[in-house]
């Protein structure tokens, strides 16, 4: 399998070989910087095509079809659309919180970004804490949404904020536990420990049955952390009009709206690394020709093709199942969720302790 650490370190001997060591430095944060960035735009147009088809097909109905071929040029348009909308200035608001909200949120998902195993040796940051240095990034959003709710000075916007951290830091906790479940079986909290150690199979079937246990948990508080359909109370448009970004308009409300479908791949490629071995591929012991065949697969396309795997389940949840009431919602992280949590991570000890996983 292709190591994209052979490339990453030409680029950095060349550039170092042409300039001082401070300013190659420099030219590499803005090349990475840009890559996530381009990366950022183009998995957020695919996923708001992908879930458009998805839902339609789930409604039996075409979806996108006439922008392009397939309606593939569809998100473009739309994009286009939101770059030139006019942003509109509101009375009686607080200006700088209401403007700082929306850049919150992104910053949230772009750093959450560096963490992912993207492929064997691509990964921006890696570091022997990262899984709790993903956790952390990755709650500042809530910061975010819940300034945007208050700094609005609209009841319909604060409701959806008090939802919205009632929840996300209600769910953070079952998200929280699976993880450690995992880094208690992995034996570490790096990214690249974490994938190295599933060469020779995926978490999700060495793992024994606390691993099964932590995905299914972790895919519902997922599905709940991104606000997404049945958990999507702080956006009910029957009830709230849009939620907390009711009074933004403009690429201000499309930095929520790229943020929401960013954070579902953000949700599905932590999954796909704690479970599904991120980019290693599929391997069962003493198939030497079958792992020989998996490994010609780009280390890239095995960790996106499991995240897009995941996000349609996700997906499936929002277009399947029929949106909860707030006092369910909570009563299922603090009654269920948690309680079983607790005690897996409990049985995932006594599975390592006694040595009964596969």
């Amino acid at each position: 399998m292709f190591d994209f650490s052979i490339v990453t370190s030409w680029i950095d001997n060349l550039l170092k070989g042409w300039m001082p060591s401070w300013a190659a430095t420099t030219v590499e944060c803005v090349l990475i910087g840009v890559g996530l960035l381009l990366a950022y735009a183009l998995l957020a147009l695919f996923y708001i095509y992908f879930e458009r088809k998805v839902c339609a097909a789930f409604q039996c109905r075409l979806g996108p079809n006439r922008v392009g071929p397939w309606g593939v040029l569809q998100s473009f348009a739309d994009m286009f659309k939101i770059l030139i909308k006019e942003l509109i200035t509101l009375n009686h608001i607080d200006k700088f919180l209401f403007a700082l909200a929306p850049y919150l949120v992104i910053i949230a998902s772009m750093m959450s970004f560096a963490v992912l195993p993207w492929g064997k040796g691509l990964q921006i940051i890696d570091f022997n804490i990262g899984i709790f240095f993903l956790i952390a990034v990755s709650s500042i959003g809530v910061l975010g949404i819940l300034l945007a709710g208050w700094s609005s000075n609209n009841k319909f916007t604060l409701i959806g904020a008090l939802r919205s951290g009632a929840q996300m830091v209600s769910y953070e906790l079952s998200i929280g536990l699976s993880v450690l479940t995992m880094v208690a079986f992995a034996g570490t909290m790096s990214v690249t420990g974490i994938v190295e150690a599933q060469k020779e199979g995926w978490f999700i079937f060495t793992g024994h049955i606390p691993a099964l246990i932590a995905f299914v948990i972790y895919l519902i508080a997922g599905t709940a952390e991104t606000n997404r359909g049945p958990f999507d109370l702080p956006e009910a448009e029957s009830e709230l009009t849009a939620g907390y970004h009711t009074e933004y308009s403009g690429i201000h409300f499309g930095f929520f709206y790229l943020a929401e479908y960013l954070n579902l791949f953000i949700v599905s490629g932590v999954a796909s690394l704690l479970f599904f071995g991120g980019w290693m591929p599929l391997h069962i012991s003493g198939w030497e020709g079958f792992n020989m065949v998996m490994d010609w697969i780009p280390s890239v396309v095995w960790f996106i093709g499991k995240a897009i795997v995941i996000s349609f389940i996700i997906i499936w949840f929002k277009w399947t199942f029929p949106r909860l009431r707030i006092d369910q919602l909570l009563a299922l992280e603090w009654k269920y969720l948690l309680p079983i949590n607790l005690v897996n991570l409990v049985l995932m000890v006594i599975v390592i302790i006694y040595g009964l996983h596969f």
